[in-house]
């Protein structure tokens, strides 16, 4: 069954109550698909199907409602490109051994990684050691660029949950994460985009086999989403549907064939994949 975040409203900066909304992308008898749900969701819960990918385009409802349970859930949006953060959490830096960097650590994660909730990731025969990363992923609804901090959150449609699978092993080898989190499946997100959160201070983390393997807070991050995207903006033009991978808090660590992960979000929800081996 699908999890979902709570409450419909989220006070953000102590005032303004904004609504919260759920955009999923699914497939249905062979179709492609958008729907919007309601803030509280189970399997039977009816989807309003709309016209089109809502996080690129104005789109309206079609008036046509399906129940949860005969789609197929799909990674709720395909991105241009994902830009990813490393080491923005204080205490990932620290059990790894490594030094703050002076300014966001960049790197580029390809589409072809993306998957969706309930697939399966697929440990890579090249890699012996394979690896979880929660992460709260940012998924941008205009054409930013040059966007200060003040401003950001008006570009931003809105967030889902992402693992950003690793091959340690390989990253390590070669001294940079971006071969290391290419492979194909390496980019689960989903279950679907909460739009109508504050993205500044909530809690995530990730399971294995249903044991806690991290439990951290968004507030925690060294950068916070609005200075990301004032700083990824000057240099790389963000497009409508491009995600950002804002960092991975403390407690990674490696995953096997047969294992379950989950990635939880608060407000938004939670995306559970299974690790199948690449040899088979």
């Amino acid at each position: 069954m699908l999890s979902s975040g709570s409450a419909a409203t989220e006070t953000i900066g102590g005032t303004v109550m904004v609504e919260r909304r759920r955009y999923v992308r699914f497939e249905y008898e062979g179709r492609v698909r958008f729907g919007r749900v309601a803030p509280t969701v189970d399997d039977h819960t009816p989807v309003e199907v709309l016209t089109g990918d809502p996080a690129r385009i104005d789109v309206v409802a079609t008036g046509e409602l399906l129940p949860m349970e005969v789609m197929r859930m799909l990674a709720p949006v395909v991105p241009g490109k994902i830009v990813a953060v490393g080491r923005n959490y204080a205490d990932h830096i620290a059990e790894t051994g490594l030094g703050a960097p002076p300014v966001p650590r960049l790197f580029f994660k390809p589409p072809s990684a993306v998957t969706g909730p309930d697939t399966d990731i697929v440990y890579p025969e090249q890699s012996r050691r394979v690896e979880h990363e929660a992460e709260l992923a940012v998924v941008m609804g205009r054409t930013a660029r040059k966007v200060k901090a003040a401003d950001a959150a008006a570009y931003v449609f809105g967030y889902t949950c992402a693992n950003d699978v690793t091959a340690r092993d390989i990253q390590q080898a070669d001294g940079q994460p971006s071969w290391a989190k290419a492979f194909d499946t390496f980019c689960p997100l989903g279950p679907w985009i909460v739009t109508g959160i504050d993205p500044g201070n909530l809690a995530i983390g990730a399971m294995v086999n249903g044991e806690y393997r991290q439990r951290s807070r968004t507030s925690h991050m060294l950068t916070p989403v609005p200075d990301l995207i004032e700083y990824i903006t000057t240099a790389v033009t963000l497009e409508p549907g491009d995600i950002i991978l804002t960092g991975t808090p403390a407690g990674v660590g490696p995953v096997r064939p047969g294992d379950w992960v989950s990635v939880f979000i608060e407000h938004i929800g939670t995306i559970r994949n299974t690790v199948t081996s690449g040899t088979e």
